[in-house]
Formats: C-alpha cells, sequence, structure tokens
C-alpha cells in the first residue's frame, strides 16, 4: 500500500455482530520544516508533496515571497524537509523567533488577527474580477470528490481542488489537515512561479477557517468555495480583502458570504 495509507486491524460491528477484519486509514505524521537550517514548523500532515507543503507553508505565513529565494529543498531520513536559501538571500529570523507549531486541524495556532494580514502583505483582491457563471459551481465537489484517490480509499482526508474559471480542475491535493492540503496546491505554483493565482477558484472538502482564507488570499486567489461552513473570521476577512467566499455548496444549493459580484 502506498506511503499515505496504511492496513490496520479493527473490530468491525454489524447488526449487533462482530468479526476481525483490516481496514485502511489515512497515515498522519509529523513534519519538521527547516528554513536556512533553522527549525520553523512543525506541522502533522498525510506523508506526500511535503516539498510543495513546505514552500506552500513558507509562502502563505509570509515567510518566503518568491520561488527564487529558494536555492533547493531536501527531505533528510528523520522526517524533516530543509529549504535552503539562495545566495545573497536575508530572513528576519529575529522577527520569526516565536516558533511556529502547527497542527492538523487549527493551522497556524494564535494567528487569528486580520490587521496582522495587512501587516504580512496580504493584498486587497480587484473588486468584481473575474466574474464567473454561477451556475457552474454546483458541479465542482462532485468534480473534487471523484478525483480524491486516498480518501476513496479511506474516507480521512480533506482535499483542496484548483479550478479555472470555466470549472475545468487544474490541481489537487489531500491532506488529514485542511490547511496542509492547501499549502500543497499553493506551494505547487509557487515553485512553478504561477502566482498570483488571479483567475482561478479554490474549492475545499470541509468548512472555511480564517487560516483557509488568509492562504488563499496570499495566493492572490478571488474565488473559495466549499461544502461546509465558513467561520466568523473567516467571512470577516474575505468581506475585508475582497475574496468571494461560498459555503454550504452541496447539490444545487450554496450560500454567498461575500463577493456576490463575481457571480453572474
Amino acid at each position: 500500500m502506498k506511503g499515505n495509507i496504511i492496513t490496520v486491524p479493527i473490530h468491525k460491528v454489524d447488526s449487533g455482530a462482530g468479526a476481525a477484519e483490516q481496514d485502511l486509514v489515512a497515515v498522519e505524521e509529523p513534519l519538521q520544516i527547516r528554513l536556512g537550517g533553522r527549525d520553523m514548523a512543525i506541522t502533522m500532515r498525510t506523508p506526500g508533496h511535503d516539498q510543495e507543503l513546505a514552500a506552500g507553508f513558507l509562502f502563505t505565513e509570509g515567510v518566503l515571497q518568491q520561488a527564487s529565494q529558494i536555492s533547493g529543498i531536501t527531505a533528510d531520513k528523520k522526517g524533516a524537509i530543509n529549504v535552503r536559501l539562495a545566495e545573497g538571500v536575508q530572513i528576519d529570523f529575529e522577527r520569526l523567533a516565536r516558533n511556529f507549531y502547527v497542527t492538523s486541524s487549527c493551522g497556524v495556532c494564535g494567528k487569528a488577527s486580520i490587521d496582522a494580514l495587512r501587516a504580512a502583505g496580504c493584498p486587497v483582491l480587484p473588486r468584481g474580477r473575474p466574474v464567473i457563471d454561477a451556475r457552474m459551481l454546483p458541479g465542482l465537489p462532485q468534480k473534487l470528490r471523484e478525483a480524491q484517490a486516498v480518501f476513496e480509499h479511506t474516507g480521512g482526508l480533506h482535499a483542496a481542488g484548483l479550478f479555472d474559471t470555466s470549472g475545468k480542475m487544474l490541481g489537487l491535493r489531500e491532506d488529514v489537515g485542511r490547511h496542509n492540503a492547501v499549502d500543497k496546491l499553493v506551494g505547487a505554483a509557487f515553485l512553478e512561479d504561477r502566482l498570483p493565482l488571479g483567475e482561478h477558484i479554490l474549492m475545499l472538502s470541509g468548512r472555511v477557517s480564517f487560516e483557509l482564507v488568509q492562504k488563499a488570499l496570499m495566493a492572490g486567489i478571488p474565488i473559495l468555495a466549499a461544502v461546509g461552513a465558513p467561520s466568523s473570521l473567516a467571512v470577516e476577512t474575505a468581506l475585508r480583502f475582497g475574496v468571494t467566499l461560498v459555503g454550504f455548496l452541496r447539490g444545487e444549493r450554496f450560500n454567498v458570504y461575500a463577493g456576490q459580484s463575481r457571480l453572474s
């Protein structure tokens, strides 16, 4: 079985009768992210696309701004990703002295200030651009679900999908953590110098927290849709920075919490 899925013994009960069986579960393991030889973060993640995850995390948290600041990314056998800085690149590690600790559920603990986003350089997105056909949105969750290879086996992973404005899927990443899935997706675009993603839609398999709106903003993604509910701070952030935020996207129904002007 691939490295992000393992088989575990279970006792399965059906209609009062139990039996020993085997089940597939998604792997969750720690990943240490190091930048320039310094520890930056520990994240609990599903193995796979670890280099993208590290790059996406460093970008969406405002630590790095361009892929050219990186000279290389390598993995070691101790569960760490080492991001090497290009010659001449200076990072203010004193400003970053607080060690990040990231879990699979909460993102960067304690970072929940909208004002801090402005200070970190989060852009206010152009209002009303791009404009998409709202009738396309109900088809996105099914496209996301059909592309989730690991979820198909385990039922235990979140997904983040990148779509163009016509509803075509351009990329997908899975992880036990919603924010990790987004960092992997954004990290891939960052390393390929495809940012900002101003003509794209980010589709999420779960609910929307503040951190996920923040990461979409940093990537310049104007439209964020999810099958679940947004938090109050996610809505406030979307309104402040010009993100179109769609929640409860299920069947033909959805709620628009911000940025209605992009939907026709």
